[in-house]
């Protein structure tokens, strides 16, 4: 038996700085969100840059011990299309390029989407899945799409777009109505635990166009609902259920179109529970631990040891 070596991936999103250790078909990960101004609602790319640069030390050196990492990977763009391109993916992919030098080891650069779909599948346990195609939901602050994910060969995965929201995504819906009332960003879990203080469920017809959804109106009518003076529990329930009415109504279109497969749903905003209950019990779709749904770098640390043919699913 081979003996196992450990894979080093990285990942340097608008909103955290992250790095995680494959070792043994074990993930140590540590992460560090980068810091908000109280009031704003992300980061310019310079800001994030220079957050990344500054903290990506810091959380590789709070890895396990790294020696013997027999290849290094990282996100270099957002998603796997060619004119996919943010300047804070350039820290983490050139930090790995320079890790990988000095190592003389092999460099993998792999797409943030790729590594949120590889997580999600890691944390729940079917990385099988790789072998077949699946339908994958991605949805985030800057993200809020569902593609055809089948095997990529050696890119490992290969993702075609399917359908996606037309105007706001997901986590912005949910920090900017958080911002409204008053929440930390990013708003996604203090929105959930306000969202439990109450009953209340709405009838949502979400706003569809074929397979793609609008969720712009979400943010206009939790503020006419704050306006009219009602209970800020009830607006974050209604920004939550709108979100989960659109899911909904995206996941079924694509069945009807594509025919029954499995689903995956990968970023922030699928950690929230609501959602994940909901969407588990209607079609057995699968969901990653919190841990694995916001931003993090496992997923790169498994993409590049399944590149590096230490996994074979």
């Amino acid at each position: 038996m081979k003996p196992m070596r450990k894979f080093l991936g990285i990942d340097t999103s608008n909103y955290t700085t992250s790095a995680a250790l494959w070792e043994d078909s074990v993930i140590s990960q540590q992460k560090k969100p980068l810091p908000v101004r109280k009031g704003e609602l992300g980061l310019r790319q310079s800001d994030a840059v220079f957050h990344h640069t500054a903290g990506l030390p810091e959380v590789l050196e709070a890895l396990p011990d790294p020696s013997g990492v027999a290849a290094v990977g990282a996100s270099d763009r957002p998603r796997d299309l060619p004119d996919s391109y943010m300047p804070c993916f350039s820290v983490g992919s050139g930090t790995a390029r320079a890790l990988a030098c000095v190592l003389g080891v092999p460099f993998f650069a792999f797409s943030h989407q790729d590594g949120h779909i590889a997580a999600a599948l890691y944390s729940a346990g079917r990385l099988d899945l790789l072998r077949t195609r699946f339908l994958a939901f991605h949805v985030s602050g800057g993200t809020t799409e569902a593609v055809l994910a089948e095997p990529g060969g050696e890119r490992i995965l290969r993702t075609t777009r399917l359908a996606g929201s037309l105007d706001l995504k997901g986590g912005q819906a949910v920090d900017r109505v958080g911002a409204m009332l008053g929440l930390p960003f990013p708003a996604g879990r203090a929105l959930e635990e306000l969202s439990r203080h109450t009953d209340v469920h709405f009838s949502v017809r979400p706003s569809m166009k074929g397979a793609d959804c609008s969720l712009s109106g979400v943010e206009n009518r939790c503020g006419a609902m704050l306006r009219a003076g009602r209970d800020r529990a009830e607006v974050a329930a209604f920004c939550i259920q709108s979100i989960l009415a659109a899911l909904d109504g995206m996941t079924a279109a694509l069945l009807a179109r594509y025919g029954d497969m499995p689903i995956v749903f990968a970023g922030g905003v699928s950690s929230n529970g609501t959602i994940r209950n909901a969407l588990s019990r209607k079609y057995g779709a699968l969901f990653a631990a919190p841990e694995y749904s916001a931003d993090n770098a496992a997923g790169i640390a498994v993409l590049t040891a399944m590149r590096a043919g230490e996994i074979l699913c």
